[in-house]
């Protein structure tokens, strides 16, 4: 990471550097725009990082509106709580502040605000769904996590109050105007969150590396992102104050999210019916099916798995690529442990009577559509007891 504030647009503009959240003023008059909604969760706004943002904004002068309705896993109510704050207080943009949560109800309030209706009338995974046609309102990103890379992707991912399951509004239309990257924002992070949002980044490198589609550029992005995420997720955790390590890691997620236009598997699908059913964190989640999804897929991709390798420090030239692939599933494992993630879904609350459910809702989920192995509802359900 570089000592200086740096930009670079793919194709979100992105300001990166420890102190860049002073840059946001001048980012308003670029974009042209008056009254931000700042767009978070209960938890972000009793904290000193969202405090100093807060006062960059005030600072500059600026009129604003906090919007912090936004659960854990975003609800479509959230969502449409969000719109009426918007419009009754005569915002005319959104900066979303936060985790994963907060970055997508941000996009998602963004769609309903420029085009009205309900949140359900843009699933992506509905033949009937609504175009999602720009403009929107212009969005600001500010990521105080390093996981989801909300910050520079096209999609948010919602929950469903009457179908009970996460819903996907996606559209180049949505993507953000701009991304604000602060590794000082991120210090004050917990422990198990910093290895939750850590591990869901490393996750969307992984898969979307491994997605068997043709898209060159996403793979050494990908790349990229596994060998930061290898080499100082552990590091961020174990020493939250190392602003090299925290800046490697929001870059990390931002690859992944970049990656994964390519799309994501079966831990994805897994994760999203963990969260949607149990409330399961979406990263913890990722992080504890993950072993077990690529142990499901080793056989068709040890070439892949062993490329990945590398990026762990696997001596791959001494071994095969079956090997390598084992030895790769292992590090992940051990990395899980170092970080603190449990080992096991039962300890997490899940129980063994909810996995039926579970395993029909994530095969109703289109990621594991796009997983390097198919797989059917009866291996999705294997999978969750395997990891339960």
């Amino acid at each position: 990471m570089t000592n200086q504030i740096t930009r670079f647009s793919f194709p979100t503009q992105i300001i990166f550097g420890a102190g860049a959240i002073g840059e946001l003023p001048g980012e308003f008059a670029a974009l042209g725009v008056k009254k931000p909604l700042v767009v978070t969760d209960g938890a972000m706004v009793k904290t000193a990082a969202f405090a100093s943002i807060l006062e960059v904004i005030k600072k500059a002068g600026v009129p604003f509106e906090v919007f912090s309705a936004v659960q854990p896993n975003p609800h479509d109510g959230d969502v449409e709580k969000g719109v009426q704050s918007y419009k009754s207080t005569g915002c005319d943009f959104i900066i979303g502040v936060g985790g994963g949560s907060p970055m997508d109800a941000a996009k998602a309030l963004a769609v309903l605000v420029g085009l009205g209706g309900s949140v359900e009338e843009y699933d992506a995974q509905s033949p009937t769904a609504t175009p999602i046609k720009g403009p929107l309102p212009p969005i600001v990103m500010i990521p105080t996590t390093a996981g989801t890379g909300s910050e520079v992707g096209k999609c948010a991912v919602i929950t469903s109050t009457a179908q009970g399951r996460k819903i996907f509004l996606c559209n180049p239309a949505m993507m953000p105007a701009r991304a604000i990257l602060d590794p000082e924002l991120t210090v004050s992070l917990p422990a198990h969150l910093t290895a939750a949002t850590g591990m869901d980044a490393l996750t969307h490198n992984i898969e979307s590396f491994t997605a068997p589609i043709f898209h060159p550029m996403c793979d050494a992005i990908a790349l990229k992102g596994i060998e930061l995420a290898a080499n100082n997720l552990a590091r961020a955790v174990e020493h939250p104050a190392d602003l090299k390590a925290r800046g490697n890691m929001m870059l990390s997620a931002m690859m992944g999210a970049v990656a994964f236009q390519k799309d994501l598997g079966t831990a994805h699908s897994l994760s999203h019916a963990l969260s949607a059913v149990c409330g399961l964190q979406h990263g913890q989640a990722n992080a504890m099916v993950l072993p077990h999804v690529m142990d499901f897929n080793k056989d068709v991709c040890p070439g892949e798995y062993a490329r990945i390798a590398r990026e762990f420090d696997i001596p791959v030239h001494t071994m095969g690529d079956a090997e390598a692939a084992e030895k790769l599933i292992e590090k992940i494992r051990e990395l899980n442990t170092r970080i603190g993630i449990p080992a096991a879904l039962s300890r997490a609350g899940v129980k063994e009577s909810q996995i039926p459910e579970i395993a029909a809702k994530a095969f109703k989920d289109p990621c594991h559509l796009t997983n390097i192995k198919g797989c059917t509802q009866e291996d999705l359900t294997a999978l969750l007891q395997k990891a339960l």
